[in-house]
């Protein structure tokens, strides 16, 4: 009987230049985003079954995860084996945790299949699945991080530019030490602020347009500040990309986000934002140097941090 093995795929931190790499402004204005996978991993496990014609068994630990898995294993026509889907993040976090989910579940498909592909092949079979086979909106971003893993610098057109920007051991160390995630508690759509959003720019909403152009701009500047360690420099960019980013739609921000990077921010946070499409999930605080304490214990009772260190492999597969 054929080995049992697993593939995990990393979810992310957007820092900036989240939106440009959706349709349709992807192809026409050009988008550029910069994120860092982190180590909240969504993880396939495949295990041979006695009939290897048999339709894949499988098991989720959360139901929302099952249609995911049903629309691979019919995509890939999986036979003969059992897939299970775990994750380490919430629900809805705005983590990219659904792209994960999808980039660990193909790749395991393929592997199972005994099918190479390439890491930008499986992002883009990941976000060709959710869109198309789904019909959940979205952009290229996420599917890319869970695929490449470490910090990218990601340019979006009609075609896909993934550049890595190396971190020096200083920075690994910092980064998930200053820049702290917390989860808000309050789940939410992404799908349906994506799609407000990209109608108003159909529509040609100056603020919308003008937005997205600024925050793209912001995302560019953010790969040297990472380059050099320069979280101070990341952190003020990271700032000012939310002020664009919650301008977009009245969806983005809640009360509950605005009043934790409040706080964060009075507490010693230099750079607030909320992660993915907002509108809920986690929202990234990147604290002062040497008030790190301060920040996390001024949000301790606001929300839920996701301890992380930086994942710089992507989607991986390990044999049992």
């Amino acid at each position: 009987m054929r080995s049992s093995f697993t593939v995990r795929a990393p979810t992310r931190i957007d820092f900036g230049g989240g939106w440009t790499d959706v349709p349709p402004y992807d192809a026409e204005q050009g988008g550029f985003v910069c994120n860092l996978a982190i180590s909240r991993y969504a993880t396939v496990q495949v295990v041979p079954i006695a009939d290897a014609s048999a339709p894949a068994e499988l098991t989720v630990a959360r139901d929302g995860d099952r249609a995911l898995l049903q629309a691979v294993a019919r995509k890939y026509d999986v036979r003969g084996a059992r897939l299970s889907l775990t994750n380490d993040f919430p629900v809805a976090a705005g983590l990219g945790g659904s792209s994960a989910a999808s980039v660990a579940a193909i790749a395991a498909s393929l592997r199972w299949l005994g099918q190479e592909r390439s890491r930008a092949e499986v992002a883009e079979a990941s976000r060709q699945l959710e869109v198309e086979e789904m019909g959940i909106a979205g952009g290229r971003q996420d599917h890319y991080a869970a695929a490449f893993g470490g910090a990218l610098a990601l340019r979006f057109r009609k075609w896909i530019g993934v550049e890595p920007i190396t971190l020096s051991p200083a920075a690994l160390d910092e980064i998930p030490r200053r820049c702290i995630v917390v989860y808000t508690g309050e789940s939410r759509i992404s799908a349906n602020t994506i799609t407000a959003v990209m109608g108003a720019y159909r529509d040609g909403s100056p603020r919308v347009r003008q937005a997205l152009a600024r925050m793209k701009e912001l995302a560019e500047a953010m790969v040297p500040a990472l380059q050099s360690g320069d979280l101070d420099a990341l952190a003020g960019l990271v700032a000012e990309q939310w002020v664009h980013q919650r301008s977009l739609d009245p969806a983005i921000p809640t009360p509950t986000i605005d009043r934790m990077i409040d706080v964060a921010t009075r507490n010693g946070a230099v750079g607030c934002k909320a992660l993915g499409a907002s509108g809920g999930g986690c929202v990234l605080m990147i604290a002062a140097r040497g008030r790190e304490s301060e920040v996390r214990a001024a949000v301790r009772e606001m929300g839920t941090e996701l301890t992380y260190s930086v994942d710089q492999s992507g989607m991986t597969d390990s044999f049992e």
